[in-house]
C-alpha cells in the first residue's frame, strides 16, 4: 500500500525507520508532504529516499491509498476532507481538529459515502475499547486530566495569556478545568488525547478535561476516570516525553505505528 505522511517530525521518522527494518508490513511511503520549502520534512525525505512534495495536488500526484496526518488542526481543516473524497484513507493524528463539529460530520459523511476509512487512533492513552463498552450499556462520568512538566506548555497562546512563569513553578499548577469543548481548541499540540476520549466516548460537552503543568514530573502523566452502570474504571498513564518534542509523548508517536499495523491486517485484537 502506497502512504503518503503529512507531517515531517518524529512521527514521520519512525514509520520511516520502522518500514526501513522491514517492521510494518507491506507498505511505502510515497510522499511526505510539508507546509513549504524550507519545512523538516524536506531533509528526512532525502535521507530515506522519498518524494518531498507540498500542497494537496503535488500529493495526489503520487497516488497515495492513505495518508498519515501527523502535522496539525490545520493540516487536517485542509487536506482530510479532498482526500476522503477521492477515496483516499486517512489515519488523523491530530484529534483536536475535530471538536468542531461541522468538520467532523464532513469527514464522517464523507468516509462513509466514499467507503473509505477515517481512523483516529487512541494516541498517548488507552482504554477506549473500555470506554465504547460503558457507553453502550450507559455512562454517566468522563474525565481526563493531562498532567505535564511546563516545559511542555510553553509557547502556547492561552497559557502565555494568563500570564503564569513555567519556569517558576512551586507546584502543580491547573492551566485549564472545564468540558473538553472548551479547552481542547486551547491546546491544539497538546490535549488531542482527549479530544479522542471524547469521540470515544460521551462527547465533547459532558467530558471534563484538567490540563496541570507539574514541575515535579518527569513523564507525561495522565488520569482518565469513568463511571456508568458496568461499574467505574480509573487508568493512569505515566508515558516518557519524546525527546523530539517534549509536548509529544513517545506513546502517541508509537500508536500511530500501530494503527498503520493494524491498518493492514486482516486480523485484529481488541480495539
Amino acid at each position: 500500500m502506497r502512504i503518503g505522511i503529512l507531517g515531517g517530525g518524529v512521527i514521520a521518522r519512525l514509520i520511516l525507520e520502522h518500514l526501513a527494518r522491514g517492521e510494518l508490513g507491506d507498505f511505502e511511503v510515497c510522499a511526505i508532504v510539508g507546509r513549504n520549502a524550507g519545512s523538516r520534512g524536506r531533509p528526512l525525505a532525502q535521507q530515506y529516499g522519498v518524494p518531498f512534495v507540498t500542497g494537496l495536488d503535488a500529493l495526489l500526484a503520487q497516488k497515495p491509498e492513505a495518508v498519515i496526518e501527523a502535522a496539525s488542526h490545520d493540516a487536517v481543516r485542509e487536506f482530510a476532507a479532498p482526500l476522503l473524497e477521492r477515496g483516499i484513507s486517512v489515519i488523523l493524528l491530530s484529534g483536536g481538529a475535530l471538536c468542531d463539529d461541522a468538520l467532523r460530520a464532513r469527514l464522517e459523511r464523507l468516509a462513509a459515502e466514499k467507503r473509505t476509512l477515517l481512523y483516529v487512533p487512541s494516541g498517548g492513552i488507552g482504554g477506549l475499547d473500555a470506554l465504547k463498552a460503558v457507553c453502550v450499556a450507559g455512562a454517566d462520568e468522563v474525565e481526563i486530566a493531562v498532567t505535564k512538566p511546563p516545559a511542555a506548555w510553553k509557547d502556547i497562546p492561552y497559557v502565555e495569556r494568563l500570564g503564569i512563569d513555567l519556569d517558576r513553578l512551586a507546584g502543580a499548577t491547573t492551566l485549564f478545568d472545564g468540558t473538553a469543548r472548551a479547552g481542547v481548541p486551547h491546546f491544539p499540540a497538546n490535549v488531542n488525547i482527549a479530544a479522542v476520549l471524547s469521540m470515544a466516548g460521551i462527547g465533547f460537552d459532558r467530558t471534563r478535561l484538567k490540563v496541570v503543568a507539574d514541575p515535579a514530573l518527569k513523564f507525561n502523566t495522565h488520569y482518565i476516570n469513568i463511571r456508568g452502570r458496568t461499574g467505574t474504571i480509573s487508568i493512569k498513564f505515566e508515558s516518557v516525553p519524546s525527546p523530539d518534542n517534549p509536548k509529544t509523548a513517545m506513546l502517541a508517536c508509537y500508536s500511530a505505528l500501530a494503527a498503520l499495523r493494524a491498518f493492514g491486517s486482516p486480523v485484529r485484537y481488541g480495539t
